[in-house]
Protein backbone atom coordinates (compact mmCIF):
# COMPACT_ATOMS: atom_id res chain seq x y z
CA UNK A 1 0.00 0.00 0.00
CA UNK A 2 2.76 2.41 1.02
CA UNK A 3 4.47 1.87 -2.75
CA UNK A 4 1.28 2.53 -4.06
CA UNK A 5 0.62 5.84 -2.35
CA UNK A 6 4.30 7.22 -3.13
CA UNK A 7 3.78 5.79 -6.86
CA UNK A 8 0.32 8.08 -6.83
CA UNK A 9 2.04 11.03 -5.67
CA UNK A 10 5.11 11.24 -7.99
CA UNK A 11 2.33 10.71 -10.95
CA UNK A 12 0.33 13.37 -10.08
CA UNK A 13 3.23 15.68 -9.41
CA UNK A 14 4.89 15.10 -12.55
CA UNK A 15 1.66 14.85 -14.16
CA UNK A 16 0.77 18.83 -13.23
CA UNK A 17 3.88 19.73 -13.91
CA UNK A 18 3.76 18.22 -17.45
CA UNK A 19 0.40 19.55 -18.42
CA UNK A 20 1.42 23.00 -17.43
CA UNK A 21 4.74 23.19 -18.77
CA UNK A 22 2.94 21.72 -22.20
CA UNK A 23 0.55 24.29 -21.80
CA UNK A 24 2.89 27.37 -21.74
CA UNK A 25 3.48 26.04 -25.16
CA UNK A 26 0.55 26.01 -26.67
CA UNK A 27 -1.11 29.15 -25.21
CA UNK A 28 1.34 31.28 -27.18
CA UNK A 29 1.07 28.99 -30.34
CA UNK A 30 -2.69 29.54 -30.16
CA UNK A 31 -2.43 33.08 -29.61
CA UNK A 32 -0.10 33.32 -32.86
CA UNK A 33 -2.32 31.10 -35.00
CA UNK A 34 -0.09 28.38 -34.99
CA UNK A 35 -1.78 24.79 -34.97
CA UNK A 36 -1.20 22.21 -32.50
CA UNK A 37 -2.06 18.80 -34.15
CA UNK A 38 -1.22 16.88 -30.81
CA UNK A 39 -0.92 17.74 -26.76
CA UNK A 40 -0.11 14.69 -24.46
CA UNK A 41 0.39 13.98 -21.05
CA UNK A 42 2.97 10.96 -21.21
CA UNK A 43 4.51 9.74 -24.87
CA UNK A 44 2.23 7.43 -26.87
CA UNK A 45 4.58 5.26 -29.09
CA UNK A 46 2.57 3.02 -31.34
CA UNK A 47 -0.88 3.64 -29.09
CA UNK A 48 -2.29 6.11 -26.32
CA UNK A 49 -4.16 5.10 -23.89
CA UNK A 50 -6.71 7.85 -24.08
CA UNK A 51 -7.50 10.32 -26.81
CA UNK A 52 -9.79 12.94 -28.78
CA UNK A 53 -9.92 15.80 -31.25
CA UNK A 54 -11.25 18.83 -30.91
CA UNK A 55 -10.79 21.28 -33.86
CA UNK A 56 -7.29 20.92 -35.16
CA UNK A 57 -5.69 19.42 -31.89
CA UNK A 58 -5.34 15.87 -30.98
CA UNK A 59 -5.39 15.42 -27.12
CA UNK A 60 -4.49 12.23 -25.14
CA UNK A 61 -2.72 10.19 -22.70
CA UNK A 62 -0.08 8.51 -23.45
CA UNK A 63 1.17 5.22 -22.18
CA UNK A 64 4.86 5.99 -21.50
CA UNK A 65 5.20 8.44 -18.48
CA UNK A 66 8.42 10.13 -19.09
CA UNK A 67 6.84 13.45 -19.76
CA UNK A 68 4.78 14.61 -21.85
CA UNK A 69 4.53 17.38 -25.18
CA UNK A 70 2.75 19.60 -27.59
CA UNK A 71 3.37 18.62 -31.48
CA UNK A 72 3.08 22.46 -33.46
CA UNK A 73 2.66 22.18 -36.93
CA UNK A 74 5.77 23.29 -39.22
CA UNK A 75 8.08 22.65 -36.28
CA UNK A 76 11.55 20.11 -36.00
CA UNK A 77 10.73 18.52 -32.70
CA UNK A 78 10.73 14.91 -31.00
CA UNK A 79 8.39 13.65 -33.97
CA UNK A 80 10.68 14.18 -36.38
CA UNK A 81 8.11 14.59 -38.85
CA UNK A 82 9.88 15.44 -42.03
CA UNK A 83 7.26 14.91 -44.48
CA UNK A 84 5.15 17.75 -43.55
CA UNK A 85 8.54 19.94 -43.79
CA UNK A 86 9.38 19.10 -47.32
CA UNK A 87 5.92 21.00 -48.29
CA UNK A 88 6.50 24.66 -48.93
CA UNK A 89 4.93 26.55 -45.39
CA UNK A 90 1.50 27.28 -44.50
CA UNK A 91 0.38 30.39 -42.83
CA UNK A 92 -0.36 28.37 -39.66
CA UNK A 93 2.83 26.49 -38.72
CA UNK A 94 5.41 27.36 -36.72
CA UNK A 95 8.54 27.82 -39.06
CA UNK A 96 6.35 30.68 -41.11
CA UNK A 97 5.93 32.80 -37.94
CA UNK A 98 7.83 35.74 -37.09
CA UNK A 99 10.94 34.51 -34.85
CA UNK A 100 9.87 36.35 -32.15
CA UNK A 101 6.91 34.69 -31.85
CA UNK A 102 8.80 31.36 -32.51
CA UNK A 103 10.73 32.40 -28.85
CA UNK A 104 7.69 33.06 -26.75
CA UNK A 105 6.15 29.77 -28.15
CA UNK A 106 9.56 27.97 -26.71
CA UNK A 107 10.16 29.92 -23.71
CA UNK A 108 6.80 29.56 -22.74
CA UNK A 109 6.82 25.99 -20.87
CA UNK A 110 10.18 27.10 -18.45
CA UNK A 111 8.47 30.68 -17.77
CA UNK A 112 5.13 28.31 -16.67
CA UNK A 113 7.32 26.04 -14.39
CA UNK A 114 9.47 28.80 -12.78
CA UNK A 115 5.94 30.61 -12.30
CA UNK A 116 4.35 27.89 -10.77
CA UNK A 117 7.03 27.31 -8.13
CA UNK A 118 7.04 30.60 -6.92
CA UNK A 119 3.42 30.49 -6.38
CA UNK A 120 3.32 26.90 -5.03
CA UNK A 121 6.07 28.13 -2.58
CA UNK A 122 4.25 31.06 -1.84
CA UNK A 123 1.01 29.27 -1.38
CA UNK A 124 2.59 26.71 0.85
CA UNK A 125 4.04 29.75 2.91
CA UNK A 126 0.47 30.99 3.14
CA UNK A 127 -1.40 27.92 4.54
CA UNK A 128 1.71 26.82 6.64
CA UNK A 129 3.87 28.92 7.18
CA UNK A 130 7.81 28.37 7.04
CA UNK A 131 8.95 26.19 9.90
CA UNK A 132 13.05 26.37 10.47
CA UNK A 133 15.41 25.80 12.82
CA UNK A 134 17.47 28.96 14.27
CA UNK A 135 21.09 27.96 14.51
CA UNK A 136 20.76 29.74 17.83
CA UNK A 137 18.48 26.92 19.35
CA UNK A 138 21.16 24.40 19.06
CA UNK A 139 22.69 24.78 21.67
CA UNK A 140 24.54 21.48 22.10
CA UNK A 141 26.36 22.41 19.13
CA UNK A 142 27.10 20.28 15.93
CA UNK A 143 27.92 16.53 15.37
CA UNK A 144 30.24 16.13 12.87
CA UNK A 145 28.90 13.76 10.07
CA UNK A 146 32.77 12.31 8.74
CA UNK A 147 36.57 13.08 9.56
CA UNK A 148 36.58 15.40 6.39
CA UNK A 149 34.79 18.00 8.54
CA UNK A 150 36.74 16.93 11.40
CA UNK A 151 39.72 17.96 9.39
CA UNK A 152 38.37 20.57 7.79
CA UNK A 153 38.15 22.57 11.02
CA UNK A 154 35.46 21.51 13.19
CA UNK A 155 34.85 19.88 16.33
CA UNK A 156 31.69 17.66 18.01
CA UNK A 157 29.75 20.48 19.90
CA UNK A 158 30.72 23.77 17.89
CA UNK A 159 28.16 26.28 18.08
CA UNK A 160 27.94 27.56 14.67
CA UNK A 161 27.24 31.03 14.56
CA UNK A 162 28.11 32.46 10.89
CA UNK A 163 28.46 31.55 7.27
CA UNK A 164 30.36 33.78 4.88
CA UNK A 165 29.98 36.50 7.65
CA UNK A 166 26.22 35.95 7.58
CA UNK A 167 23.75 34.15 10.51
CA UNK A 168 21.64 31.45 8.44
CA UNK A 169 18.34 31.72 9.39
CA UNK A 170 18.11 28.03 9.89
CA UNK A 171 20.43 25.15 10.37
CA UNK A 172 19.53 23.45 6.88
CA UNK A 173 20.86 26.58 5.54
CA UNK A 174 24.16 26.84 6.95
CA UNK A 175 24.77 23.28 5.48
CA UNK A 176 23.89 24.27 2.35
CA UNK A 177 26.44 27.29 2.36
CA UNK A 178 29.09 25.40 3.65
CA UNK A 179 28.91 22.70 0.59
CA UNK A 180 27.33 25.06 -2.47
CA UNK A 181 29.41 28.32 -2.14
CA UNK A 182 33.03 28.40 -3.50
CA UNK A 183 34.74 30.38 -1.00
CA UNK A 184 33.40 29.73 2.49
CA UNK A 185 34.67 30.23 6.04
CA UNK A 186 32.38 29.49 9.48
CA UNK A 187 32.77 31.29 12.79
CA UNK A 188 32.28 28.84 15.85
CA UNK A 189 31.69 28.97 19.42
CA UNK A 190 34.20 26.54 20.80
CA UNK A 191 34.95 26.51 24.70
CA UNK A 192 34.12 30.49 24.81
CA UNK A 193 36.32 31.17 22.03
CA UNK A 194 35.48 32.69 18.97
CA UNK A 195 37.21 30.45 15.67
CA UNK A 196 37.11 31.15 12.06
CA UNK A 197 37.38 28.13 9.94
CA UNK A 198 38.12 28.32 5.98
CA UNK A 199 36.88 25.63 4.18
CA UNK A 200 38.65 24.29 0.98
CA UNK A 201 37.13 24.19 -2.01
CA UNK A 202 35.90 20.19 -3.79
CA UNK A 203 34.78 19.69 0.12
CA UNK A 204 31.39 19.10 -1.48
CA UNK A 205 32.33 16.78 -3.98
CA UNK A 206 34.29 14.73 -1.23
CA UNK A 207 31.41 14.77 0.98
CA UNK A 208 29.34 13.19 -1.73
CA UNK A 209 31.68 10.51 -2.64
CA UNK A 210 31.17 9.42 1.29
CA UNK A 211 27.45 9.36 0.12
CA UNK A 212 27.28 12.40 3.06
CA UNK A 213 24.03 14.10 2.51
CA UNK A 214 25.61 17.05 4.80
CA UNK A 215 28.38 18.13 6.39
CA UNK A 216 27.34 17.66 9.92
CA UNK A 217 23.95 17.24 12.17
CA UNK A 218 22.41 19.08 15.33
CA UNK A 219 24.23 16.99 18.59
CA UNK A 220 21.02 15.14 20.12
CA UNK A 221 20.79 12.51 22.26
CA UNK A 222 19.91 8.48 21.21
CA UNK A 223 17.07 8.35 23.10
CA UNK A 224 14.70 5.59 21.40
CA UNK A 225 11.23 6.49 19.91
CA UNK A 226 10.22 3.01 19.05
CA UNK A 227 11.34 -0.62 17.83
CA UNK A 228 10.23 -2.62 14.68
CA UNK A 229 9.01 -5.91 15.20
CA UNK A 230 12.43 -7.92 14.78
CA UNK A 231 14.33 -5.73 17.14
CA UNK A 232 16.78 -7.24 19.19
CA UNK A 233 17.23 -4.38 21.43
CA UNK A 234 13.96 -4.69 22.70
CA UNK A 235 13.71 -8.44 22.70
CA UNK A 236 17.09 -7.47 25.47
CA UNK A 237 15.23 -5.17 27.27
CA UNK A 238 15.85 -1.46 25.73
CA UNK A 239 12.81 0.33 26.30
CA UNK A 240 10.76 3.71 24.60
CA UNK A 241 12.43 6.60 25.72
CA UNK A 242 15.48 5.10 26.80
CA UNK A 243 18.75 7.30 26.20
CA UNK A 244 21.92 5.42 25.32
CA UNK A 245 24.84 7.05 26.99
CA UNK A 246 27.57 3.53 26.53
CA UNK A 247 28.41 0.87 24.64
CA UNK A 248 31.04 -2.03 25.92
CA UNK A 249 31.50 1.14 28.31
CA UNK A 250 32.47 3.22 25.41
CA UNK A 251 30.59 6.68 26.20
CA UNK A 252 27.97 7.78 23.06
CA UNK A 253 26.94 11.18 24.13
CA UNK A 254 25.02 12.07 20.34
CA UNK A 255 22.94 9.76 18.41
CA UNK A 256 25.72 10.48 15.45
CA UNK A 257 28.00 8.60 17.48
CA UNK A 258 26.33 5.94 17.69
CA UNK A 259 27.26 3.92 14.22
CA UNK A 260 30.40 4.40 14.45
CA UNK A 261 30.61 2.85 18.08
CA UNK A 262 28.40 -0.52 16.72
CA UNK A 263 30.04 -1.07 13.25
CA UNK A 264 33.32 -2.41 14.52
CA UNK A 265 31.11 -4.63 16.70
CA UNK A 266 29.02 -6.34 14.16
CA UNK A 267 27.84 -9.66 14.41
CA UNK A 268 28.87 -9.86 17.91
CA UNK A 269 26.89 -9.07 21.34
CA UNK A 270 27.51 -5.77 23.18
CA UNK A 271 26.60 -4.51 26.60
CA UNK A 272 24.19 -1.43 26.25
CA UNK A 273 23.80 1.09 28.58
CA UNK A 274 21.29 3.96 28.92
CA UNK A 275 19.61 6.17 31.15
CA UNK A 276 15.88 5.35 32.18
CA UNK A 277 14.86 8.14 34.48
CA UNK A 278 17.23 8.29 36.84
CA UNK A 279 18.87 5.74 36.88
CA UNK A 280 21.41 3.78 34.85
CA UNK A 281 20.40 -0.01 33.07
CA UNK A 282 22.82 -2.20 30.92
CA UNK A 283 21.18 -4.93 29.21
CA UNK A 284 23.43 -7.50 26.72
CA UNK A 285 22.38 -7.16 22.90
CA UNK A 286 23.36 -8.73 19.97
CA UNK A 287 24.10 -6.20 16.91
CA UNK A 288 23.18 -7.50 13.69
CA UNK A 289 25.69 -7.80 10.85
CA UNK A 290 24.80 -4.25 9.40
CA UNK A 291 26.05 -2.85 12.85
CA UNK A 292 22.53 -2.14 14.55
CA UNK A 293 20.42 -3.21 17.36
CA UNK A 294 16.53 -2.41 15.63
CA UNK A 295 15.20 1.15 17.12
CA UNK A 296 13.98 4.23 15.62
CA UNK A 297 15.42 7.93 17.90
CA UNK A 298 13.73 10.79 18.40
CA UNK A 299 14.99 13.27 15.92
CA UNK A 300 15.71 17.02 16.50
CA UNK A 301 12.41 18.32 16.95
CA UNK A 302 12.05 16.81 19.95
CA UNK A 303 15.20 18.20 21.54
CA UNK A 304 15.16 22.17 19.82
CA UNK A 305 12.25 24.50 19.25
CA UNK A 306 11.75 25.36 15.62
CA UNK A 307 10.26 28.67 14.80
CA UNK A 308 7.25 28.82 12.38
CA UNK A 309 6.97 32.07 10.38
CA UNK A 310 3.58 32.86 9.51
CA UNK A 311 2.72 34.85 6.07
CA UNK A 312 0.04 37.27 4.85
CA UNK A 313 -1.65 36.01 1.87
CA UNK A 314 -0.58 39.38 0.03
CA UNK A 315 3.36 38.96 1.75
CA UNK A 316 3.62 35.19 1.13
CA UNK A 317 4.04 36.43 -2.67
CA UNK A 318 7.38 38.15 -2.13
CA UNK A 319 8.01 35.41 0.19
CA UNK A 320 7.41 32.73 -2.41
CA UNK A 321 9.70 34.32 -5.19
CA UNK A 322 12.42 34.81 -2.44
CA UNK A 323 12.33 30.99 -1.67
CA UNK A 324 12.13 30.11 -5.65
CA UNK A 325 14.99 31.95 -6.54
CA UNK A 326 16.77 30.85 -3.77
CA UNK A 327 16.21 27.08 -4.82
CA UNK A 328 17.03 27.91 -8.70
CA UNK A 329 19.94 29.11 -7.45
CA UNK A 330 20.89 26.38 -5.04
CA UNK A 331 19.97 23.90 -7.73
CA UNK A 332 22.38 25.63 -10.20
CA UNK A 333 24.80 25.35 -7.58
CA UNK A 334 24.39 21.70 -7.25
CA UNK A 335 24.18 20.65 -10.75
CA UNK A 336 28.07 21.77 -11.32
CA UNK A 337 28.68 18.66 -9.12
CA UNK A 338 26.90 16.55 -11.12
CA UNK A 339 30.28 16.87 -13.63
CA UNK A 340 32.14 15.08 -11.11
CA UNK A 341 32.98 11.63 -9.88
CA UNK A 342 31.54 11.55 -7.18
CA UNK A 343 28.78 13.54 -8.18
CA UNK A 344 27.57 11.86 -11.35
CA UNK A 345 27.27 8.41 -8.61
CA UNK A 346 24.30 10.44 -7.15
CA UNK A 347 22.15 11.37 -10.29
CA UNK A 348 18.98 9.53 -10.04
CA UNK A 349 16.08 8.88 -12.08
CA UNK A 350 12.17 8.30 -11.05
CA UNK A 351 13.02 5.76 -7.70
CA UNK A 352 14.97 8.89 -6.16
CA UNK A 353 12.06 11.46 -7.05
CA UNK A 354 9.87 8.97 -5.34
CA UNK A 355 11.72 8.53 -2.15
CA UNK A 356 10.96 12.23 -1.64
CA UNK A 357 7.20 11.55 -0.76
CA UNK A 358 6.02 9.93 2.64
CA UNK A 359 4.44 6.58 2.08
CA UNK A 360 1.38 8.85 3.95
CA UNK A 361 -0.03 11.56 2.19
CA UNK A 362 1.49 14.36 3.21
CA UNK A 363 -0.22 17.94 1.47
CA UNK A 364 2.71 20.05 2.60
CA UNK A 365 5.34 17.47 1.49
CA UNK A 366 4.17 16.98 -1.89
CA UNK A 367 3.35 20.64 -2.43
CA UNK A 368 6.57 21.53 -1.56
CA UNK A 369 8.56 19.02 -3.36
CA UNK A 370 6.54 19.87 -6.82
CA UNK A 371 7.37 23.15 -6.28
CA UNK A 372 11.06 21.95 -6.26
CA UNK A 373 10.63 20.30 -9.40
CA UNK A 374 8.93 22.81 -11.09
CA UNK A 375 11.99 24.96 -10.43
CA UNK A 376 14.31 22.11 -11.66
CA UNK A 377 12.62 21.43 -14.59
CA UNK A 378 12.67 24.80 -15.66
CA UNK A 379 16.34 24.87 -15.30
CA UNK A 380 16.94 21.64 -17.29
CA UNK A 381 14.67 22.91 -19.80
CA UNK A 382 16.85 25.94 -20.32
CA UNK A 383 19.37 24.18 -21.30
CA UNK A 384 20.95 24.76 -24.09
CA UNK A 385 21.06 21.38 -25.39
CA UNK A 386 19.14 20.36 -28.90
CA UNK A 387 15.48 18.91 -28.10
CA UNK A 388 15.01 20.94 -25.71
CA UNK A 389 13.61 24.14 -25.23
CA UNK A 390 16.90 26.23 -24.53
CA UNK A 391 18.11 24.52 -27.80
CA UNK A 392 15.30 25.70 -29.88
CA UNK A 393 15.84 29.14 -27.84
CA UNK A 394 19.46 28.68 -29.10
CA UNK A 395 18.88 28.48 -32.36
CA UNK A 396 15.95 31.48 -32.64
CA UNK A 397 18.36 33.73 -30.91
CA UNK A 398 21.03 32.93 -33.72
CA UNK A 399 18.56 33.42 -35.91
CA UNK A 400 17.43 37.23 -34.48
CA UNK A 401 20.48 38.31 -34.20
CA UNK A 402 22.05 37.39 -38.19
CA UNK A 403 19.25 37.39 -39.77
CA UNK A 404 19.10 33.67 -41.10
CA UNK A 405 17.17 30.89 -40.15
CA UNK A 406 19.18 27.35 -39.33
CA UNK A 407 19.03 24.80 -41.91
CA UNK A 408 16.06 22.39 -41.82
CA UNK A 409 18.75 19.30 -42.28
CA UNK A 410 20.96 20.62 -39.63
CA UNK A 411 18.57 21.36 -36.99
CA UNK A 412 16.65 17.60 -37.68
CA UNK A 413 20.08 16.17 -36.36
CA UNK A 414 20.50 18.95 -33.83
CA UNK A 415 17.39 17.43 -32.68
CA UNK A 416 18.79 13.52 -33.30
CA UNK A 417 21.36 14.21 -31.23
CA UNK A 418 19.76 15.72 -28.32
CA UNK A 419 17.31 13.08 -28.31
CA UNK A 420 20.44 10.65 -27.95
CA UNK A 421 21.78 12.40 -25.37
CA UNK A 422 18.71 13.26 -23.29
CA UNK A 423 17.88 8.89 -23.61
CA UNK A 424 21.53 8.62 -22.39
CA UNK A 425 20.94 9.95 -19.14
CA UNK A 426 17.15 9.11 -18.80
CA UNK A 427 18.98 5.52 -19.25
CA UNK A 428 22.35 6.70 -16.69
CA UNK A 429 19.95 8.08 -13.98
CA UNK A 430 17.48 5.29 -13.63
CA UNK A 431 20.45 2.64 -14.36
CA UNK A 432 21.95 4.81 -11.10
CA UNK A 433 18.70 4.03 -9.11
CA UNK A 434 18.82 0.43 -9.89
CA UNK A 435 22.27 -0.16 -9.20
CA UNK A 436 21.70 1.62 -5.55
CA UNK A 437 18.71 -0.66 -5.17
CA UNK A 438 20.64 -4.18 -6.33
CA UNK A 439 24.00 -3.29 -3.78
CA UNK A 440 21.43 -2.52 -0.92
CA UNK A 441 19.57 -5.73 -1.72
CA UNK A 442 22.97 -7.64 -1.55
CA UNK A 443 23.45 -6.27 1.87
Amino acid sequence: MDILIITAQLVLSLSILVILHELGHFIPARLFKTRVEKFYLFFDPWFSIFKIKKGDTEYGIGWLPLGGYVKIAGMVDESMDKEQLKQPAQPWEFRAKPAWQRLIIMVGGVTVNLILGMFIYAMVLFVWGKEFLPIKNVTSGIMIADSLIYDAGFRNGDQLLEVNGIVPEDFRDANLALLLETSTFAKVKRNNEIINIPIEEGLAEKIIELKQPVAFYEAFPAVIAEFPDTSTAKKAGLKVNDQIIAINKTSVQWFAELSETLKPLSGKNADITVLRGKDSVTVNCPISVEGKIGFAPFGPDKFFKTEVKKYSFFASFPAGIKTGAQTLGNYVKQFKLVFTKAGAKQVGGFASMAKQFDSKWDWRKFWGFTAFLSIALAFMNILPIPALDGGHVVFLIYEIITGKQPNEKFLEKAQLVGMVLLLSLLLFANGNDLYKWIVNLMG
